[in-house]
């Protein structure tokens, strides 16, 4: 790969670090691509139980690459593959946990909200800059901050393409935890580890589950949520738990 670094940190822990620093991790599409293609392939991998992604500890990623948005014309624009390819990062099945230090700008902030926890430096900075050219967020970054912040916020640092602190991430439930700038891969690092220890399953529904709550209504999450409490319920993962749980003893999860 060209654009990524990935490792495997942990037991079950994949780390992906982005790697254009001369760009400032800017995501062109052959970024986009790497990653995407990367993750399809850890999601079929079943020894592989949660994702970190994160950039360098100046910047996660300062938006999209500016040099080959200009090269697009509207015709062009409408063909353009990265609205697949932010698909194919939305549909990432496992846990998916962002490490954001310094910046993270416009596309970048919309791959950190791709994630379902994320993870902050003191040092981190959020923004939606897009205003400033002219154009508006164009993955997700309307949609996904609205749902998190509500309309009233999201509407202010979209038009004004405002700065938003670590600390007014956490406020406002963009972000899980804010650490030390140092240690933010590492505390990712350490829940991703909490998380794959547990029964992959019964994450996989979870994660299920809670992504659907912005597009269904209340009786039909519900619903959902029965089925995926039902289903799990022919698991053999769950009998180990509830067993283990008995025998006072550490579970062995295996993921069937």
């Amino acid at each position: 790969m060209d654009y990524l670094k990935s490792s495997l940190a942990a037991p079950g822990v994949v780390l992906i670090e982005l790697n254009r620093p001369e760009k400032r991790n800017a995501l062109n599409n052959a970024t986009l691509k790497e990653l995407a293609d990367h993750l399809q392939q850890l999601d079929a991998d079943s020894s592989v139980k949660a994702v970190v992604i994160t950039g360098n500890p100046q910047c996660f990623a300062a938006g999209a690459d500016l040099n080959e948005l200009a090269q697009l014309d509207v015709v062009s624009i409408q063909q353009d593959q990265r609205p697949l390819l932010w698909k194919g990062i939305d549909e990432f099945s496992k846990p998916l946990i962002m490490a954001v230090n310094g910046y993270a700008l416009g596309a970048g902030f919309e791959l950190a909200l791709h994630g379902d926890m994320i993870i902050t430096g003191e040092n981190a900075q959020f923004a939606l800059p897009e205003i400033g050219l002219g154009m508006l967020p164009g993955a997700g970054g309307t949609q996904r901050l609205a749902r998190l912040v509500g309309q009233q916020l999201a509407m202010r640092w979209a038009m004004t393409g405002e700065m938003v602190s670590a600390t007014t991430a956490l406020q406002h439930g963009i972000s899980s935890q804010v650490c030390p700038s140092g240690l933010t891969v590492q505390y990712a690092l350490e829940l991703a580890t909490k998380i794959a220890a547990q029964a992959p399953l019964a994450i996989r529904a979870i994660k299920q589950s809670l992504k659907s709550i912005h597009e269904v209504t209340l009786s039909q999450g519900l619903k959902l949520e029965r089925q995926h409490f039902v289903w799990l319920a022919a698991t053999q993962d769950r009998q180990e738990g509830i067993q283990a749980f008995l025998e006072k003893r550490k579970p062995e999860f295996r993921g069937v």
